[in-house]
């Protein structure tokens, strides 16, 4: 990581309308930075909640036209939950990990592990019909088309983190997570740098964009708050592409899946 002063900003923009398939996010990031009196600068990241990404990509399914299969019945069955609903989970997983009343562990098909398939049904307008947003299809292409135009419309070389409130394995709790990262490293390895005795790191890797994500999900919120856009300044880190898939510990190296 780059030297620079021990101090980080966190701006949580204000008057983010709510956003509807075809939104343009980054039209409506500028617009709330230009009402906060700020403007984006080289190295600032912005850090945008996963649920204006789906649904600016069209990712609200009504559940009244998904069908259930019998494996979606009988698993709803054993985790008490929509057959519905089960069926989506099922589409958008590549394993069922764990189930228990109340609650299914899954592999994403994005490699994530995570309850329900990352499927939520909060903060999502129910009143014609029952809906469920999923997760983007790609995170990290997401972060990138939306980094791209706020570079090409602010001038400013930024970086964006697309995050989410996922669980972890050994703890209570949610927590910010990095689901899409585009111009900053997903993971930075220290291996080889020494500590404060000179003795070389061995084994530590640090997962600097869900670091980012945790701080900024600090004051994004997770219920009416109405801030899901918080930028995120002071933040030294080496500039390079990178991408949420470094933090998706390999399959074979997985003790708790």
């Amino acid at each position: 990581m780059t030297d620079h002063d021990a101090a980080m900003t966190l701006h949580a923009l204000r008057g983010v309308p709510m956003v509807e398939q075809g939104d343009d996010l980054a039209e409506i990031i500028l617009l709330a930075l230009d009402r906060a009196g700020l403007r984006l600068d080289d190295g600032d990241i912005v850090a945008v909640a996963q649920k204006i990404v789906s649904k600016a990509e069209g990712r609200l399914v009504g559940l009244d036209s998904v069908t259930a299969s019998p494996r979606a019945i009988e698993l709803a069955a054993e985790a008490d939950k929509d057959p519905r609903l089960m069926e989506l989970i099922l589409a958008e997983s590549r394993d069922v990990l764990r189930i228990r009343k109340g609650a299914i562990i899954v592999r994403h098909n994005l490699g994530l592990v995570l309850a329900n398939a990352g499927i939520d049904q909060s903060n999502v307008d129910h009143s014609g019909e029952v809906l469920a947003l999923l997760l983007p299809v790609d995170p990290d292409a997401s972060a990138q088309r939306l980094r791209e135009k706020l570079r090409a419309r602010s001038g400013a070389d930024v970086a964006v983190v697309i995050i989410d409130s996922l669980g972890r394995a050994w703890r209570t709790g949610t927590m910010g997570t990095a689901i899409g990262v585009a111009g900053m490293p997903g993971m930075i390895d220290l291996r080889g740098r020494p500590d404060l005795h000179g003795r070389k790191l061995e084994t530590s890797e640090l997962g600097f964009a869900d670091e980012v994500a945790a701080a900024a999900s600090l004051i994004m919120g997770q219920a009416d708050e109405g801030r899901p856009v918080v930028l995120v300044r002071g933040v030294g880190y080496d500039r390079r592409e990178g991408n949420a898939g470094e933090l998706i510990r390999p399959k074979h190296m997985d003790l708790f899946s």
